[in-house]
């Protein structure tokens, strides 16, 4: 195991000072009670930072609505997979058995979640500046340009649009409850718009995929309003 920690902090450029921050990013919850969901939800805000610091310096004739939007197509599951295979993770992933016999090493969404919570690790570990240099360095080989922001938009990003566009605050969204075997979990999450009042919820196989489905259920109730 130690060999592949070493060799991974090769391939990320960056040496812990803690091995047992990068050590707790790459384990499941299915493997320990010491696990990564805690720095994944760390570094999901530090890797949003850093991208978004990346795209203003590089796309600067964008505006904000296509800066969203881009930046939602180089933090999706998709590309934080990519990367995380690329990284070679499955390789030193720690999960529990059900989980491993399930091919949970090879599922892009505990893969993604991976890729962010050693990103908050680093962060953790030697704060922000070192952290964006790791994400500038993991986005490397990704491409990046203002064709990308006619993708099309998932439901956190148009949610988002939807409010910045009437200087409304952002949503805050909260785990409400974790339900199934350790393997099959299924997370309840709530999307608040405290100075609207309204609270929606949604569920997914994992923590991202229940954002996304409580920024459609809250994007569908506003529609439902008529909110201007």
């Amino acid at each position: 195991m130690q060999t592949g920690l070493n060799a991974l902090q090769q391939r990320l450029q960056y040496t812990f000072k803690d091995p047992a921050l990068l050590q707790r990013a790459l384990t499941h919850r299915s493997f320990s009670a010491d696990h990564n969901e805690r720095l994944e939800f760390l570094g999901d805000s530090v890797l949003s930072l850093a991208i978004s610091s990346l795209l203003f310096q590089r796309l600067r004739s964008l505006p904000e609505g296509d800066l969203s939007r881009v930046r939602a197509n180089l933090v999706k599951q998709d590309t934080l997979h990519r990367i995380a295979v690329r990284l070679q993770l499955p390789d030193v992933l720690r999960l529990g058995e059900g989980e491993f016999k399930s091919g949970g090493k090879q599922r892009p969404s505990i893969l993604a979640d991976a890729v962010e919570a050693i990103i908050g690790a680093v962060y953790l570990d030697a704060g922000y500046a070192p952290a964006e240099v790791l994400v500038h360095h993991l986005f490397e080989k990704v491409e990046i340009n203002p064709q990308m922001d006619a993708a099309a938009k998932d439901a956190k990003t148009a949610l988002q649009e939807w409010l910045q566009g009437r200087k409304r605050k952002l949503p805050q969204y909260r785990v409400v409850a974790t339900t199934g075997a350790a393997h099959r979990q299924q997370f309840e999450i709530e999307c608040a718009i405290a100075e609207m009042g309204l609270v929606e919820r949604g569920t997914g196989g994992s923590r991202r995929a229940g954002e996304q489905s409580a920024a459609e259920a809250m994007l569908t109730t506003l529609k439902a309003k008529n909110h201007e």
